[in-house]
């Protein structure tokens, strides 16, 4: 079933690169925003035969094709992007290209594979190992400080920055009217504080309940249920994504919001499936008694007992 699901990826990716490419030939505006000054016959000479009809094939089943069309897919994206951030052209091409390289890698690995590449995240300080046990509470939560300093000052910081200063050369950037950029920033700035409280509650629990860390690669050796668990089941995912949006208004770039939404998408596929079979292993009837009473994103309105 996945691999029916990678195929169909590549025939709607067959569809959308047809339709561009009438785009492209018949209306100016697509052209200029997507492929700046490039020369629109010299591009369709290679990416008609190694995108819309490698895909095409693939869609059939043909693997080879999936495979040419992901690399072709990858390398146009990069090559785009270089081209976007040198001349400031082509901006919302690059965006299409890298949406369509993450869909071709996506699709290819369900169609090879029969599912999607979560190992290649999971991997160094993200690959799933229990903390040190009956390390003190104190030695826990420095470490999830050092942690939370780290992830947080790259995600929330360096990154952001990054694509903000790209969405502004590539031309995406949307200037909003005086009071709504007053009010999204004053939204963004409350959303970041109600945000990163529930991150520090939640590793504060995970800390001193848990006996271990919000790492992967240092997780809890107890099951925890209290403080933010009671009422959800991944707190700290939450904070996180709601901490990128709330960057993203505070930006005003609609497109760190994009990063963050992605980064739901991304940890709800590829992080969650094999964080969660790896508690079920680990805690067993509990776990599964847990995730049957606490949604994954969606608060519950009573919290369920602690478990001490």
């Amino acid at each position: 079933m996945n691999a029916v699901w990678g195929r169909s990826y590549f025939a709607l990716q067959a569809i959308a690169g047809a339709a561009w490419w009438v785009g492209v030939s018949t209306l100016p505006l697509v052209r200029e925003a997507t492929l700046g000054e490039l020369d629109p016959p010299l591009v369709a000479l290679f990416d008609l035969p190694l995108f819309v009809a490698a895909s095409a094939l693939a869609a059939l089943g043909v693997r080879w094709a999936a495979v040419l069309a992901t690399v072709w897919t990858v390398l146009v994206a990069l090559a785009l992007t270089g081209y976007a951030t040198i001349t400031g052209l082509a901006g919302w091409g690059v965006l299409a290209m890298i949406a369509a390289a993450a869909g071709s890698i996506a699709a290819l690995s369900l169609a090879l594979r029969g599912r999607l590449p979560s190992e290649l995240l999971l991997r160094g300080p993200f690959a799933f190992r229990p903390a040190a046990s009956r390390a003190s509470p104190a030695r826990h939560l420095g470490a999830t400080a050092v942690q939370a300093g780290l992830f947080w000052g790259l995600l929330l910081g360096v990154v952001p920055l990054a694509i903000a200063a790209l969405e502004q050369r590539w031309g995406l950037a949307v200037a909003l009217p005086e009071g709504l950029s007053t009010w999204a920033r004053g939204a963004g700035l409350a959303l970041l504080v109600l945000a990163t409280a529930l991150g520090i509650a939640s590793a504060a629990a995970l800390a001193t309940r848990g006996d271990g860390t919000p790492l992967p690669s240092a997780m809890p050796n107890r099951l925890v249920v209290a403080g933010p668990y009671r009422v959800v089941r991944n707190p700290m995912a939450v904070a996180g994504i709601a901490q990128g949006v709330a960057v993203g208004l505070l930006l005003n770039s609609w497109l760190v919001v994009g990063y963050a939404m992605a980064g739901a998408v991304i940890w709800h596929l590829l992080v969650r499936p094999p964080e969660e079979a790896d508690l079920e292993a680990r805690f067993g009837e509990p776990y599964r008694r847990y995730r049957g009473a606490v949604r994954c994103w969606v608060p519950r309105l009573r919290p369920v007992p602690a478990v001490r």
